[in-house]
C-alpha cells in the first residue's frame, strides 16, 4: 500500500483517523501498531514478520538494560543481528555477485527478495538500541511502544529515519488538535502534489531518455534528462517526506524535516547538511562520531568522512554504481575541506558557488540513476558530445512535462519563504495562510484527476 494509491487515501487513511480519534490514549498506541502491521502486510505479507521479530529482539536486548550485567556485550549482539539481517535481505546477493568474479568461483544466487523498507527500519532498530546504551534514552518497557516507535505507518517504508528520543514523549503524551489536523493534511496534499503532479510526470521523460541507445541523444537532450532526474528524485522522495511529516501531524506527532531546497546550496558539503537530513544525522551520530570525527586528525578525518559515503553509497543499494556515487561525495567533501574552493566567495560570487554544487550533484546523480557503468559512461559521454537525437525529442516535450520541469525548478527553490519573511508576520498569517489551503484543494483535485488515469509509479526509495 502506498500513500498515494486510491486504496490508501479513500479507505485506509480516513478509517484508521476517524476510529483513533475515539480511541483512549493506551489502546490508541496498540490500534496504531496492528494497523501499521496491516499497512505493512498489503505489500509484504511475510516480512512483516521480520519486522515483527526484529523489533522483538532489540526489546528483549534493552529489557531491564540499567540493571543488567554485559550491557556492551548486549548492545553488540543487538547490533550483529540488525546489520545480519540487513546484508541477508539486501546484500546477500550482491556479496556473492561480488565474489563470483573471482577466478574459479561460481556460486549460486540465493535470490533473496528485497524487503520494502528494510533499510530504514533496522536502522531506526539500531539508534533506538545504541541510545539505551549510551544513555540518551530509557528503555522503553511496553513492547507495542517500541513496535509503534519503528512501525508506525507514515514513516515505515521510505522515512524519514526517527530518532526514539525523539518522539519518546509523544508516544506517551500527545494531543490531536483540529489545527493541527488541517495543517497535517495542507503538508499531506503538497507532498502527494510534488510525487503525482512533478515526480511522476518527469519520470515518464526521465525514462525514456535514460533507456535511449547510445549516440542517440543530443547533448542538450543529456543535460535535460539529467537535469530532470534530479528534480525527479527529489520531488519524488521529498514529496513522500511531506506526506509522512503531515500524516504524523494528524495522528499528533511531529516529525524533523527531512529536506531543506538542497538545490540552492553552495557547496556540496551545504547539501548534504540540506539533502536527506534523517540519513547524514544518522550516518554522523553513529558512525562518523564514534569511528573518532574530526578529532583524531587530518588523516583519520579523511577516512571517516570516505568510510560514511562508502557506507551511505552502499545503504542506497546492492550495487557498485550507489558506492561509487557515495565516493564521489566523500571526495568532493575531502576537497572542499582541504582546497576551499569557497573561502573567498562573498554574497556577490556565492552563484559560482551555486552553480559548482548543482553541476558536481547532477553528474553524480547520472552515475546513481544508471543501470551499470556502461550505462553512467554513455550519458555522460552524451553529455559531452551528443549524437543524433533521431526520434527521443518529439516524444520529450510536451505540455505536461514542460509544466512540470519549470515548476519543479520554481518548487526546488525557497521563494514562498522568502515573501513570507519579507511581509509583516500578522499580514503573511491573513493573507497566506488561507492562500495556501485554497492551493491545497486545487492541488488536491489535479492529483484526484491524474489518479483517476490509473498511472502507478511507485517511490524511487522504495527500491532503497
Amino acid at each position: 500500500m502506498v500513500f498515494s494509491s486510491t486504496i490508501f487515501l479513500f479507505v485506509f487513511l480516513p478509517g484508521v483517523w476517524i476510529v483513533n480519534r475515539f480511541l483512549p490514549r493506551g489502546v490508541s498506541n496498540i490500534f496504531l501498531c496492528m494497523t501499521s502491521l496491516v499497512f505493512y502486510a498489503w505489500g509484504e505479507p511475510v516480512y512483516v514478520i521480520l519486522l515483527v521479530l526484529l523489533v522483538l529482539a532489540n526489546y528483549m536486548l534493552t529489557k531491564n538494560f540499567a540493571r543488567a550485567q554485559h550491557r556492551k556485550a548486549r548492545l553488540i549482539v543487538g547490533v550483529m543481528v540488525n546489520v545480519s539481517a540487513l546484508f541477508v535481505f539486501k546484500y546477500a546477493d550482491f556479496a556473492i555477485e561480488t565474489l563470483n568474479f573471482l577466478p574459479g568461483v561460481n556460486l549460486p544466487l540465493p535470490g533473496i527478495l528485497l524487503p520494502i523498507g528494510v533499510s530504514f527500519f533496522i536502522f531506526q532498530a539500531m539508534s533506538y538500541l545504541i541510545d539505551v546504551y549510551r544513555g540518551d534514552c530509557n528503555p522503553q518497557k511496553s513492547y507495542f511502544k517500541l513496535l509503534l516507535y519503528i512501525s508506525f505507518f507514515p514513516q515505515l517504508i521510505a522515512g524519514p529515519i526517527i530518532y526514539y528520543h525523539d518522539i519518546e514523549k509523544q508516544i506517551e503524551e500527545r494531543r490531536i488538535t483540529s489545527k493541527q489536523t488541517a495543517l497535517g493534511i495542507r503538508r499531506f496534499i503538497i507532498g502527494l502534489s510534488k510525487k503525482i503532479l512533478i515526480a511522476d510526470t518527469l519520470a515518464v521523460a526521465v525514462d525514456a531518455i535514460y533507456l535511449a541507445e547510445h549516440g542517440s541523444l543530443t547533448m542538450p537532450i543529456a543535460w535535460i534528462g539529467a537535469a530532470s532526474y534530479i528534480l525527479q528524485l527529489y520531488f519524488d522522495f521529498s514529496g513522500y517526506s511531506d506526506m509522512a511529516l503531515g500524516l504524523a501531524r494528524m495522528f499528533g506527532f511531529e516529525f524533523k524535516e527531512n529536506f531543506n531546497y538542497p538545490y540552492i546550496s553552495s557547496s556540496v558539503t551545504e547539501f548534504w547538511r540540506r539533502w536527506h537530513i534523517s540519513l547524514s544525522g544518522w550516518f554522523r551520530d553513529y558512525v562518523y562520531i564514534p569511528l573518532g570525527g574530526n578529532r583524531k586528525g587530518e588523516l583519520r578525518t579523511a577516512l571517516n568522512k570516505v568510510t560514511v559515503f562508502f557506507l551511505t553509497g552502499l545503504w542506497h543499494g546492492a550495487q557498485w554504481t550507489f558506492v561509487v556515487w557515495g565516493l564521489v561525495h566523500g571526495a568532493l567533501l575531502l576537497f572542499e575541506q582541504y582546497c576551499k574552493p569557497h573561502g573567498h566567495l562573498g554574497k556577490k560570487t556565492k552563484w559560482l558557488g551555486n552553480v559548482y554544487t548543482l553541476l558536481m550533484v547532477t553528474l553524480a546523480f547520472v552515475i546513481f540513476r544508471a543501470e551499470n557503468f556502461a550505462q553512467a559512461i554513455a550519458f555522460l559521454g552524451n553529455m559531452v558530445a551528443g549524437g543524433s537525437g533521431l526520434g527521443i525529442q518529439a516524444r520529450l516535450f510536451t505540455p505536461m512535462f514542460i509544466t512540470a520541469f519549470c515548476a519543479g525548478i520554481m518548487g526546488a527553490m525557497p521563494w514562498i519563504h522568502t515573501v513570507k519573511h519579507k511581509m509583516e508576520n500578522r499580514l503573511a498569517e491573513k493573507l497566506l495562510t488561507p492562500a495556501s489551503y485554497v492551493v491545497s484543494i486545487v492541488l488536491l483535485v489535479l492529483c484526484m484527476l491524474s489518479l483517476s488515469a490509473d498511472t502507478y509509479n511507485p517511490f524511487i526509495y522504495f527500491r532503497f
